[in-house]
């Protein structure tokens, strides 16, 4: 067995992850691997909670800030690079840290994701053409009836996702949720994709009112920092999909003069709140996974992974 260990830091938003991961970073010698789909892109760090350029300071980041808004990027991308950065990485490191809350890129790393096929184009352009002229609901109907195990996880109002899954079943005849390799336990436990290294995971969580009290804050926070300002900065590329996230979506509705911003706030924060939920979700039924306060149990998590 290798001695080589990835510590995998996960929990919902909010929660306090960043902090976390820098003071065990710090007591490791580890960089942070970011696991967060939205914080690799450049120029929404506030929208993101991306960490700032002090914490930056204290520790090495990798995939934070690098990539440009248009960029085409996926979970399978990003396991290929984290791999490979983890083998360059365990030459002169026994413990690495990888950090974030983004399910599908966690999954990534720890399980194996499958390569999805190229899209015919004539498939990709009629599905656009049913969306543009008989809007999402009848995709939404489609991909209930033939990917139902996709579409009990996807946001069934993400046009992106819901016409990509149908792209996959229609240029393939298979279901998008089956190129997705799920956790499986064979004999030891063990998960799908073997890798070369010790996988151990630590989650945090805090009672709900008090994360939802700190998701609370963190938007007024924000806003403190200047979140309205850098969504005008960027609203010209709304479509992309680096920018189909909560925060930005509501915000780009004030910018439009559409909701006032006491409205757009508290849409903001119930929708992070209805993330979190979601996080949580997908995170506990994860039988491998430690769980810890952030900051009442944090000498736990030191003896846990043995600092």
């Amino acid at each position: 067995m290798s001695q080589n260990t990835l510590y995998v830091l996960v929990g919902p938003t909010a929660v306090g992850k960043t902090e976390v991961a820098l003071r065990l970073a710090e007591r490791m010698g580890s960089p942070v691997i970011s696991a967060d789909s939205r914080q690799m892109f450049r120029d929404i760090p506030i929208g993101t909670a991306a960490p700032t350029a002090e914490e930056q300071q204290r520790v090495r980041h990798h995939f934070v800030g690098q990539l440009p808004l248009d960029a085409d990027y996926n979970a399978a991308r990003y396991e290929t690079e984290v791999l490979s950065l983890l083998q360059e990485l365990f030459k002169t490191h026994r413990k690495l840290l990888l950090s974030g809350g983004s399910m599908l890129y966690v999954d990534a790393v720890c399980n194996g994701i499958d390569r999805m096929p190229d899209i015919d184009l004539s498939v990709r352009q009629s599905l656009r053409l049913r969306f543009e002229t008989q809007g999402l609901q009848p995709l939404v109907d489609e991909l209930l009836l033939v990917d139902p195990e996709y579409a009990a996880r996807c946001d069934l109002k993400n046009p992106v996702r819901i016409i990509h899954a149908l792209e996959v079943f229609h240029t393939t005849g298979r279901t998008f949720s089956s190129y997705r390799r799920r956790e499986q336990e064979d004999s030891e436990g063990g998960s799908t994709a073997k890798r070369p290294f010790n996988i151990v995971k630590i989650g945090l969580n805090r009672e709900r009112q008090e994360l939802f009290d700190r998701i609370n804050r963190r938007v007024d926070l924000m806003v403190d920092n200047g979140f309205i300002e850098e969504a005008r900065r960027v609203i010209r590329f709304r479509h992309l999909n680096s920018l189909n996230t909560v925060g930005y979506k509501e915000m780009f509705r004030y910018l439009d003069g559409e909701w006032n911003l006491p409205f757009t706030l508290d849409r903001i924060r119930k929708n992070t709140r209805v993330y979190a939920k979601k996080q949580l979700t997908w995170f506990l039924r994860d039988a491998d996974i430690r769980w810890f306060h952030p900051e009442q149990e944090f000498e736990k998590i030191l003896e846990f992974v043995g600092l």
